[in-house]
């Protein structure tokens, strides 16, 4: 078991008030609190290394370099990557399926090729596509969901053909916490010869990962979500194939040599990290993954899992409400989405937040997703390795009270 108290301690954040009552922090969906460790890395590269990287030859730029590049294996070793080769620093989990999307799927797509995704996917994994379907001719097929928020993989069976050349899809979604069963699903495109992309921003913090036993083309992954800095992403992507992409983005670094008429590309991964990079969040990045490690990601899933099957039990102890996804188990996640009937997702956050609950309300970045629940926006919270039973009750108890409010409210105005 964890010892949170002890973890907690290490984030300076949760020892603040909101509205003078403790903050109880379940927007980790969104992103998560930075530990002490992170924010020290990032100060103590800017008060002692700072410098740019891979050119300088003096001794700031070359430990800059050497903590950048050692950023660089410490995630692969963290995903379980074959090489660092495969591993390339982007913006955001977004920017890297933009990468993939234009570097190698309007080089590869045509009119006829199919891209097959899900209706549960963010638009970070929706977005893409429709404009690289558009551009190259391509057309776009999806996997349906059930009832209670699950894949429906005989489906995803049928819609699987030779036309199909890239299945794109969530391990974790944001909004239902369903988890799914990447390797099935990237075997079955392999044996119709079809790459697939993993959209592991919601998995990556609360799972034990490996690449090569999941058997997909392509992950990305987002820093700020692993207890890291925000402006990183992560793309891991088998390196034949990056060795095929031409780069994204033109500029410094990513080149071999240039003329004024043309240019010869970087070796991978550097043809593909244009400009001057993130140096001091990539850092700090490999930072997190430490710690990460060092608490051990199947002890943090296993935490999560019990807190989650506590939230939902006591959120299904509430009246009026509808939860969203599958039941608490091996394949669903710590992201709980919710409503209140007669209240508006936007008026319950806000309410809660006036209690010092921090949750999230909206969309989330997945309107078809929404159209297809039926609903315009859910409430939504999500749990970390810091979170507590405790935190669990402030919630229920900070929604009992917004639900009095408005009760009363309602009342006063009639």
């Amino acid at each position: 078991m964890l010892d949170v108290k002890h973890i907690r301690e290490d984030f300076p954040i949760l020892r603040r008030t909101v509205h003078g009552k403790p903050l109880v922090y379940l927007d980790n969906a969104a992103t998560t609190q930075k530990p002490r460790q992170v924010i020290e890395a990032l100060v103590g590269y800017y008060s002692r290394s700072n410098a740019n990287i891979h050119r300088g030859i003096h001794a700031l730029a070359e430990e800059a370099t050497a903590a950048y590049e050692g950023a660089r294996e410490r995630t692969a070793r963290f995903l379980h990557a074959p090489s660092e080769r495969g591993i390339v620093f982007t913006r955001n989990a977004t920017e890297a399926i933009n990468l993939v999307a234009q570097s190698w799927g309007r080089a590869n797509l045509k009119p006829g090729d199919e891209i097959l995704l899900t209706e549960m996917e963010h638009h970070a994994n929706l977005v893409p596509w429709q404009m690289v379907a558009k551009a190259t001719g391509a057309q776009l097929a999806f996997i349906g969901i059930s009832d209670d928020g699950r894949l429906k993989l005989e489906e995803y069976e049928q819609k699987l053909t030779r036309k199909t050349k890239l299945v794109a899809f969530t391990h974790m979604s944001n909004v239902l916490g369903t988890i799914n069963p990447v390797a099935d699903i990237a075997a079955r495109a392999r044996r119709m010869g079809a790459l697939t992309l993993v959209d592991a921003a919601q998995s990556a913090p609360h799972l034990p990962l490996d690449v090569q036993a999941l058997g997909c083309d392509v992950l990305v992954c987002s820093a700020h979500k692993m207890l890291g800095p925000t402006g990183v992403g992560v793309l891991y992507a088998k390196e034949e194939l990056l060795e095929r992409m031409d780069p994204f983005l033109g500029g410094g670094e990513m080149i071999s040599d240039v003329w004024l008429t043309h240019a010869t590309w970087n070796e991978i991964p550097w043809k593909f990290e244009a400009g001057t990079p993130n140096i001091a969040d990539v850092i700090a990045f490999g930072v997190a993954l430490d710690y990460l490690d060092r608490i051990g990601m199947p002890a943090i899933r296993a935490h999560e899992r019990e807190l989650t099957a506590y939230a939902m039990k006591r959120l299904q102890e509430l009246k009026d409400i509808t939860l969203y996804g599958p039941p608490a188990g091996e394949d669903r996640g710590g992201a709980i989405s919710f409503n209140l009937e007669g209240l508006h997702p936007h008026d319950v956050g806000t309410a809660l937040d006036h209690e010092g609950v921090a949750i999230r309300a909206g969309h989330h970045c997945a309107k078809p997703l929404m159209r297809r629940l039926g609903v315009a926006a859910t409430a939504r919270a999500s749990v970390a390795l810091y979170n507590t039973t405790e935190e669990i009750d402030r919630l229920i108890e900070a929604i009992d009270a917004a639900r009095r409010f408005f009760q009363r409210s309602i009342k006063v105005a009639a």
